[in-house]
């Protein structure tokens, strides 16, 4: 028999889990918002964004995919205190570099959107480093398993 004591997360632990959770489900629907936009909606997007729409390559919406299903996956297994949390919040990190390479410099995105459209990728790239490292201080710490 093994005996295993379980050790309590303190109360924002949850807190924070769920505000990520919250987070991430906001990115899974945009993402559900980019992937099914209609083409009367495309139709209604001015020429440059159109293009820069039509033109993303199947890696960075691949990318952008895994980012947000990992990332809700990852919170969910926080929820749960489950140690593959780490993996999964790692797995949409990556998805998360990836979509931005292609934003940040293969693409004109900042020219099409202007200066500020920045400032939504950076957050999101912060975050995702944030829940990576706070999961595995949740591991280290015992408060998944």
């Amino acid at each position: 028999m093994t005996l295993k004591s379980e050790i309590k997360p303190p109360a924002w632990f949850w807190v924070i889990t769920v505000l990520a959770l919250l987070w991430n489900l906001m990115g899974v629907s945009a993402y559900l918002m980019d992937a099914f936009m209609s083409v009367e909606d495309l139709g209604k997007l001015p020429q440059d964004q159109r293009l820069l729409y039509e033109s993303r390559p199947i890696w960075v919406t691949s990318a952008y995919a895994i980012a947000v299903w990992a990332g809700a996956l990852g919170c969910i297994a926080l929820l749960f205190r489950k140690k593959w949390a780490k993996t999964l919040l790692l797995i949409s990190l990556i998805g998360v570099l990836a979509q931005n390479v292609y934003q940040f410099f293969l693409s004109n995105t900042f020219e099409v959107y202007g200066a500020n459209a920045v400032y939504l990728p950076i957050m999101v790239i912060v975050v995702s480093i944030a829940l990576f490292l706070f999961a595995n201080s949740s591991a280290s710490k015992g408060w998944i398993s």
